[in-house]
């Protein structure tokens, strides 16, 4: 990836982690909806590449602002990419997953999804930076108001309303 395709990606992640923030503030179902769906999407994508391509991991490096995570990418986690990209991978679906769920699990989810972004934001442009921690405010907001219902139940009540106000005429 260039410079120039870096730069654009990250100003799209920053845009991203924006309308997640707002919309967390003032639609909560849809905020969690979103964080859903940036973790199910994070972990696919992290169990495949760690797969098929682990070295790709590597790159990484050079872009982190902190030399102990430079130091840990080139060195431990180099000897050890798919496994630990694999057990990244399946903590994203679990806070997918817990996000998606009522009451304690989903405050879990999105206390893993702030304890996640603020991880690797200092992994920079890398981690698009700073979406990581706006993002990541995005998830306390949704953390200061309990989630009674899960996504599901949501979705469900959703579709009866829309239902309801569907007519057919004969």
């Amino acid at each position: 990836m260039t410079d120039t395709e870096m730069r654009i990606a990250q100003l799209i992640s920053t845009g991203v982690a924006f309308a997640m923030l707002a919309v967390s503030w003032r639609w909560r179902a849809l905020g969690r909806i979103a964080f859903v769906v940036l973790f199910a999407w994070a972990a696919q994508v992290n169990f495949r590449t760690a797969f098929g391509a682990p070295e790709v991991y590597l790159e990484y490096a050079s872009l982190a602002w902190s030399p102990w995570y430079r130091d840990f990418i080139l060195g431990p986690f180099a000897r050890h990419i798919t496994p630990i990209v694999a057990t990244i991978a399946v903590g994203q679906a679990a806070i997918a997953v817990g996000v998606s769920l009522a009451g304690r699990a989903a405050r879990l989810g999105l206390i893993g999804a702030v304890v996640f972004l603020v991880a690797i934001a200092p992994l920079g442009i890398g981690s698009g930076f700073p979406a990581t921690v706006i993002m990541a405010l995005a998830a306390l907001k949704l953390l200061d108001a309990p989630c009674a219902t899960t996504l599901w139940h949501e979705a469900a009540a959703w579709l009866r309303i829309a239902a309801g106000r569907i007519t057919v005429s004969h």
